[in-house]
């Protein structure tokens, strides 16, 4: 059930990051909303348009809105570190992986600091980014992903793991709730792989009945967890942060 939802869930991000590409020249095209579009995309772009993250986005060249959502994070909880090892899952189409690249001086922009990395996975391509690696057309819990990431992670080991993937909404929410929470469940096991003691999981949820079983087994793995909900993040939105800080290596 997971894959296939999260394979809807592609369709439709396709769909939309087409129509973010295309939005990029909206102010000097009016003419798009014109077009021949559903229903849905015509209110999608109607709320991009009025968006003010979203002119941010295109003035500070990041691929979509969602990277002021870890920059506020970032900014209060200093997660990325010059050096250090990031693990962006459901990177497409880049911008918090962006933001890792940049905050972790993965393309060594800057000499004089150490260089981290960056690996972001997702089911559909992403585009290249200098100083990312991308494992494009991947499912993050299948084992031969998590091989081949172990590969490409300094020593096989990462201090940040990072979430903003989602399933295709169902327009059911308890179902859609369930499904999110499963999804981040599976990154709770890779962390179990791949996160180095001491190391942090940032990763999306949407509010409801499991929101506390999910910050219940993130509370047994690391010393401090908090539920965020940045002001990027829109208010008439269910989504929420849980971040999980100081991880515990369990006993081998």
């Amino acid at each position: 059930m997971w894959r296939q939802s999260v394979q809807r869930k592609c369709l439709s991000s396709s769909s939309l990051w087409a129509l973010a590409v295309q939005i990029r020249s909206l102010h000097s095209s009016p003419c798009l909303l014109k077009k021949s579009r559903t229903s849905a995309e015509q209110r999608w772009l109607q709320r991009q348009l009025r968006d003010p993250y979203v002119k941010a986005s295109h003035h500070n060249n990041f691929r979509c809105r969602s990277a002021f959502k870890l920059l506020e994070i970032d900014d209060q909880f200093r997660l990325l570190q010059p050096g250090h090892s990031v693990v962006d899952c459901g990177a497409a189409p880049g911008a918090w992986s962006q933001v890792a690249v940049q905050r972790v001086n993965s393309a060594g922009t800057d000499p004089e600091l150490p260089r981290g990395t960056v690996v972001g996975i997702d089911l559909l391509h992403i585009p290249p980014l200098d100083g990312a690696h991308f494992l494009s057309c991947h499912d993050a819990t299948d084992a031969a992903t998590q091989a081949r990431l172990l590969e490409l992670l300094p020593a096989g080991r990462a201090h940040v793991i990072l979430s903003d993937m989602a399933p295709n909404a169902s327009g059911f929410r308890d179902l859609d709730h369930e499904k999110l929470v499963t999804m981040c469940l599976s990154l709770i096991d890779l962390a179990e792989k791949a996160l180095l003691p001491g190391g942090a999981l940032l990763c999306k949820y949407w509010d409801g009945a499991l929101a506390h079983s999910l910050q219940a087994r993130l509370c047994g793995m690391f010393g401090n967890v908090r539920s965020l909900k940045p002001d990027a993040s829109r208010k008439d939105s269910a989504e929420r942060y849980f971040l999980a800080r100081v991880y515990r290596e369990p006993a081998r």
